[in-house]
């Protein structure tokens, strides 16, 4: 292969044409993902970022011999635009993170006996689903055996090393024995003797394994096989102490090499059916089961297990939330005496990242962020998923809002929260707004529903009060977070874009964030998050309903507020909730943060 500048995107995909050239490719697609269909991935997966220089978390990136594209929706496309600004890569807009009309586009531009590739390894079983039956339309081959990236990625990242620990009581509120058993019985309802697993959340909850192999999330590249007696870990050697292995030895889980996980597939005997999750394992996973072996799709049954939280994961979180919510309260105090010290030196949007987790950090239990930070001042809140870096980042100065979205993970759960506070003097657009939001966010988090509602019905309650004044946002309006895993699962999504399947219905012990917002670009941005927990609401002739807890604690900046846009019921909401936020941080503070929560709860 030529020469080729891998400095720069131009020369990256000058190798990668190269390279499609001598395989007889006409079209290449990466997709961010990794063989585990994870959202956050480790570097050696990374591709799409480093053949486009798009570095959002959401994208697929597909190459021609004249042609280079990134598609993804409206949280990333400020970001995407400002990326990819100077490079031939285009962004391509679609309505949600969930569409797949890059399928339709390869399909509309192939032509008749043209190739198109991509890696079977990260291509996830339901898109490549619609790929094939997309490109078999129009006489288009499909090649999932090829991973280009390993022929022009000259120094790829290899496999994290990081090492596996256990996840150990009170914050293990189950037995792995436990869980096993409760899955091994949802597999023979459905008529299976062996299960699949590929997500590595799925992974760790099961087996009350926690590990550090991807950003933010306290989970380890793995997949398991579960048979009626014993299950297989497939991780890579050397990641789990030998103590570790002997007690999961004892409890018939043994291990083998993570390399090793598609040929022992390719090896199972025909003697009974395997349960798989259509959505959370790969093309190539799929396509390693022998064609003897009967295959029955359904949910993974670790997926609704894990996200109903028992009492005593709701009690660990509870307990969390108060430590967050006083690291919080301890650094939006120095924020606020931040900047209203004139002698300070110039604060920026990285400073918050480096501020608020040396608050979280002091909290007992406290493991890491459960996302990179969004720090956002002015027209950067408009950026949905924005990040500050040391090349592109604002100095907070002047007059405007600050949106901060932030969390962190701890032994006894996983946080999310999202506040805005002014800084200098801001509008009556800006109070407008805020209030708006605020409105839907409390509109959903007072609502009662019938148990089983599925999740996406709900979207429309937050977005009511905003859309009756001709304002709408983005992105969804919730997602589900889990305990202390990653802080975004499923399978409940309080979203437009989400298909309200049955599988998504709402049950007692979901814990979902609701975090309307409004976003202005080139203006400002505004989102309110708290998270909630699904809980029993009462019983009538109609049947069981549920209602949501308010799980965060931190206060909601009144200052941004425009007063006669709020209902008496909302204002008491709206005291209610300040007055528990006192009453439970105020315990955990002292001094100047204890005032500064004082003041931020007084009653409006």
């Amino acid at each position: 292969m030529p020469n080729s500048d891998f400095s720069s995107v131009a020369g990256r995909l000058a190798a990668v044409r190269a390279a499609m050239r001598a395989h007889g490719i006409d079209a290449c697609m990466v997709p961010s993902a990794d063989p585990h269909l994870s959202e956050y991935l480790p570097q050696r997966w990374q591709g799409r970022e480093w053949l486009s220089g798009f570095t959002g978390s959401v994208g697929t990136f597909i190459i021609t011999s004249d042609f280079a594209g990134v598609w993804t929706d409206a949280r990333y496309w400020t970001q995407a635009e400002a990326e990819l600004a100077g490079s031939t890569v285009q962004l391509m807009k679609i309505p949600s993170g969930a569409s797949v009309q890059y399928v339709d586009w390869l399909a509309g531009h192939m032509q008749r006996g043209q190739t198109v590739a991509v890696d079977g390894a990260v291509l996830g079983l339901a898109v490549a689903r619609l790929l094939e039956q997309a490109l078999a339309a129009g006489n288009v081959t499909l090649r999932t055996d090829l991973d280009l990236l390993n022929e022009v990625w000259q120094d790829r990242p290899g496999l994290p090393t990081a090492e596996v620990y256990e996840l150990l009581p009170p914050y293990a509120t189950r037995s792995r024995t436990d869980k096993l058993a409760e899955l091994r019985a949802a597999m023979a309802a459905h008529g299976a003797s062996r299960h699949v697993i590929s997500t590595l959340d799925d992974i760790a909850w099961l087996f009350n394994l926690r590990g550090a192999d991807v950003n933010y999330n306290p989970v380890f590249l793995a997949h398991a096989l579960i048979d009626p007696v014993g299950a297989t870990l497939f991780v890579a050697d050397g990641k789990l102490p030998p103590a570790l292995q002997a007690t999961l030895r004892k409890q018939g889980v043994l291990l083998a090499p993570y390399g090793e996980f598609a040929s022992t597939l390719a090896a199972l005997a025909p003697d009974g059916a395997v349960l798989l999750d259509p959505r959370r394992v790969t093309y190539g996973t799929r396509r390693a089961l022998p064609a003897g072996v009967a295959v029955v799709e359904a949910v993974n049954p670790t997926t609704l297990a894990k996200s109903r939280k028992n009492d005593a994961e709701a009690a660990h979180v509870r307990a969390t939330m108060e430590q967050d919510g006083a690291a919080l309260c301890e650094f939006f105090c120095w924020l606020e005496q931040t900047l209203a010290n004139p002698q300070r030196a110039p604060l920026t949007e990285l400073a918050i990242n480096t501020h608020i987790t040396a608050a979280r950090a002091r909290r007992p239990n406290f493991v890491s962020p459960s996302f990179g930070t969004i720090a956002g001042f002015k027209s950067n809140g408009a950026i949905m998923h924005y990040r500050a870096t040391e090349a592109n980042h604002a100095v907070i100065e002047g007059d405007g809002l600050l949106l901060i979205d932030s969390g962190g993970q701890y032994l006894g759960g996983t946080t999310d929260i999202t506040r805005v506070v002014p800084v200098g003097a801001i509008t009556a657009e800006h109070r407008r707004d805020f209030t708006l939001v605020l409105k839907g966010m409390i509109a959903l988090s007072a609502t009662t529903f019938p148990k089983g509602t599925r999740s996406p019905m709900l979207d429309a309650i937050a977005r009511a009060p905003i859309w009756q004044a001709g304002i709408d946002f983005g992105h969804g309006t919730g997602h589900g977070v889990g305990f202390f895993l990653n802080v975004h699962e499923g399978p409940q999504s309080i979203s437009p874009s989400a298909m309200p399947e049955p599988h998504t219905a709402m049950e007692a012990g979901m814990i979902t964030s609701i975090e309307p917002g409004i976003y202005r670009p080139g203006r400002w941005g505004i989102r309110i998050e708290n998270l909630v927990l699904n809980q029993p609401a009462a019983s009538t002739e109609f049947g069981e309903f549920l209602r949501f807890e308010t799980l965060t604690l931190c206060p909601i900046d009144t200052r941004c507020l425009d007063h006669a846009l709020l209902r008496e019921d909302e204002r008491a909401w709206l005291n209610d909730y300040h007055a528990t936020v006192r009453q439970r941080l105020a315990p955990h503070l002292s001094g100047d943060a204890l005032d500064w929560l004082h003041t931020r709860t007084e009653a409006v």
